[in-house]
């Protein structure tokens, strides 16, 4: 299946000159949807994976059907605040400043191996700080999967070293 043609392209979103791939006409397609996290489960099979972690929001809705096709648990990573027990949390930068992310400290379990899924890999930023918070807690990162990935972005390069799988390129 082409993943390819189940992406809405959004022109000008959300301001002018971005080229938005949107993922939710993936989702809204079961056989898409299914393909998919299909996909990511052989990756995450191939690198002998332990959790699934994912960071919100869209992480969490291909992170958790991994998971669960998996019959292993999800870990959610969060912006401060939004987790109810103790937290470690990370700091990087974005384009225009910095964002913290947090995780449950006891989320994982030193040498559990763990895959880290989002929908999309672009600078690097959002799962490079989940890498760091998943290393700081003592697990190994297996590996990272995405439904898509911006090459032109670079974002791999700050994954160099790491197991990877992107479905979509552009």
């Amino acid at each position: 299946m082409d993943l390819k043609e189940y992406v809405t392209i959004v022109p000008d979103y959300p301001k002018k000159g971005i080229s938005f791939k949107d993922i939710s006409t993936i989702m809204d397609n079961g056989q898409a949807y299914k393909f998919a996290t299909d996909e990511i489960v052989k990756f995450a099979k191939e690198v002998n994976t332990d959790i699934i972690v994912g960071p919100e929001a869209r992480g969490f809705i291909i992170g958790c059907p991994v998971a669960y096709a998996l019959e292993v648990g999800f870990a959610p990573v969060r912006k401060p605040g939004k987790l109810p027990r103790e937290t470690i949390e990370v700091e990087y930068d974005l384009e225009y400043g910095k964002d913290t992310l947090t995780i449950h400290k006891d989320a994982i379990k030193p040498g559990q191996r763990v895959l880290i899924v989002d929908d999309l890999l672009a600078t690097g930023g959002t799962v490079g700080a989940t890498v760091e918070l998943v290393e700081k807690l003592g697990g190994v990162v297996a590996g990272c999967a995405f439904i898509i990935e911006l090459s032109y972005l670079n974002g791999r390069e700050k994954l160099q070293g790491y197991d990877m799988r992107s479905l979509i390129t552009y």
